[in-house]
């Protein structure tokens, strides 16, 4: 179990993440809709996540959605590397009715993000602009090179939900066992 703290003038954050978990989740951010993308993520990661989050919302939800992604992308990286039998790339589609978006990943240690999801606006009272911000914390934080990319999709929720699904989805691809890779890189190290 990886444990982390962040605690700043905007945000006071505790989380628990086990990697090779059962998709048990408990959390409680105070960004209702970031909740439940979280819990969607750790079920279908098959990672076991506790998020504890209090953050400065009555300005609005950006430092917590954010620094929320730092602390997990901080403890993705403890978890993965040094890396080594594991199959290192992965990728999935998620279709959520009308929608559609493809993660495709690399456990590289170069962190990198293409997100091509063109939505904007509320959902509820989250704004969609910052999924981009807590993937990007995510993914530069972890070490991953991550391209999330909407195929299709006209519904907002679907949409974001569908993006938090197939990142999480390609990570339990990508970290899926694999004795005979060994360090899963010619260079001999990630």
């Amino acid at each position: 179990m990886i444990q982390k703290k962040r605690q700043t003038k905007e945000t006071d954050i505790d989380l628990s993440l086990r990697i090779a978990g059962e998709g048990k989740s408990t959390i409680s951010t105070k960004v209702g809709f970031l909740d439940h993308m979280l819990e969607s993520f750790a079920k279908h990661a098959q990672i076991d996540l506790m998020v504890t989050c209090v953050g400065d919302v009555h300005i609005d939800d950006h430092h917590s959605v954010e620094d929320i992604g730092i602390v997990l992308g901080q403890a993705l990286r403890e978890a993965i590397y040094p890396i080594e039998k594991v199959e290192r790339f992965g990728s999935a589609v998620i279709v959520m009715d009308e929608a559609a978006v493809r993660c495709d990943l690399d456990l590289s240690n170069r962190p990198f993000l293409v997100y091509d999801v063109p939505v904007s606006g509320k959902i509820g009272a989250f704004d969609a602009e910052l999924a981009e911000e807590f993937f990007r914390a995510v993914v530069f934080n972890a070490g991953i090179t991550a391209h999330i990319i909407m195929v299709r999709g006209k519904n907002k929720h679907h949409i974001i939900e569908a993006a938090f699904k197939s990142l999480a989805v390609a990570l339990r691809r990508a970290l899926a066992r694999n004795d005979r890779a060994g360090v899963p890189s010619t260079k001999g190290v990630l």
